[in-house]
């Protein structure tokens, strides 16, 4: 979950160490009531969590982090069995809520990407600023973790490299960036986040009108891809279409273009149906599973200002109609999800 600067939250539980971007309007979208469940699907420092506990809705928060989870015992025992915290992926959020509560929930919140407790950590490996090794999972680094940063810059080829971070980070300059990569690794391998850090900045350079460090975008391309991050995100999606109510809610943040760009594509595939032109008059009418907004909401020019990271902030909202889920085969063609030998190579 991407979290705020450290206030205390509105809620149960006391204070919890951020308040999360976008807190008012995410509550006011799920308009929870005394009678409603809430998947907190991304539990992180509990913001959420703890904002609709406040406004008297039981919350099932999941995280696959085991840090997050730990953190949050407290706040489970000051819920008095308001709260279930759950250590898993919110892909998985349906089959984690069908266990408890088969006939189904009333909102769905998903907070994408990084949290601040696990970029401030440095041991976790997610920030340029402050050594650490280069790990990135945030899961850990238990069994069945996968594969660590370190792994990836140490061992894909160039042009996989290249257009990992092309395409997971927006970066021109990947090619360049992969080619320092693979020949400084030829004499030692990366392990720490700065060393790395130190070789994309030489490479990128950084000018006085820069606005983000030269490292920023490669470090959130690995960050995505060891984390299957849009891969987690669509089938979460789907997961929240099968687990919804009709008149459920689902309510997701995103925090750059490639997350928005996946949830705006299900709201429209799941509420609008394709559009006939002469050329192609026969089309397949689908079943319309939510009805959406196609406006998002981005954060105030207070919120903004008080936090930087709440200026790329999105958020999107969908309600869930009475039609049955699309069925699994098809669950998630809206993604379009690239494998990487597909991606092109971008950058220098």
């Amino acid at each position: 979950m991407a979290g705020d600067e450290g206030t205390e939250d509105p809620g149960v539980g006391g204070p919890v160490r951020h308040v999360p971007v976008l807190l008012r309007e995410v509550v006011g979208a799920l308009a929870p009531t005394t009678a409603d469940l809430i998947v907190d699907g991304t539990f992180g420092a509990g913001g959420y969590t703890a904002a609709l506990l406040g406004q008297g809705a039981d919350v099932l928060a999941i995280d696959r982090d085991p840090t997050a989870i730990a953190a949050g015992q407290a706040m489970v025992e000051a819920a008095a069995g308001r709260l279930t915290l759950v250590a898993g992926r919110f892909s998985e959020l349906d089959a984690i809520a069908a266990a408890r509560h088969p006939d189904g929930v009333d909102g769905v919140v998903l907070d994408i990407g990084v949290s601040s407790m696990q970029i401030d950590a440095a041991e976790r490996g997610f920030s340029f600023q402050k050594d650490g090794p280069l790990d990135m999972r945030m899961a850990g680094a238990g069994p069945g973790a996968g594969a660590s940063a370190a792994d990836v810059v140490n061992t894909l080829k160039h042009g996989d490299l290249a257009r990992v971070l092309g395409f997971y980070g927006e970066e021109r300059q990947a090619g360049r960036i992969a080619g320092a990569i693979v020949r400084r690794r030829a004499e030692r391998p990366f392990e720490r986040t700065l060393d790395l850090a130190e070789v994309i900045g030489r490479v990128v350079g950084r000018s006085p009108k820069d606005k983000i460090d030269p490292a920023t975008r490669s470090f959130q391309a690995l960050r995505i891809y060891v984390n299957d991050e849009l891969g987690e995100l669509a089938r979460a999606l789907a997961a929240a279409e099968r687990v919804l109510k009709p008149g459920g809610r689902l309510v997701v943040v995103t925090f750059h273009s490639l997350e928005d760009r996946i949830v705006k594509r299900f709201l429209k595939d799941r509420s609008t149906q394709p559009t006939a032109s002469r050329h192609l008059p026969d089309v397949s009418l689908r079943t319309l599973t939510f009805a959406a907004s196609n406006k998002a909401v981005a954060a105030t020019g207070e919120e903004a200002a008080r936090n930087p990271r709440a200026r790329s902030a999105k958020l999107r909202l969908g309600i869930r109609t009475d039609a049955a889920p699309r069925p699994e085969a098809d669950a998630l063609s809206f993604a379009d999800l690239p494998n990487l030998a597909d991606l092109p190579e971008t950058g220098d």
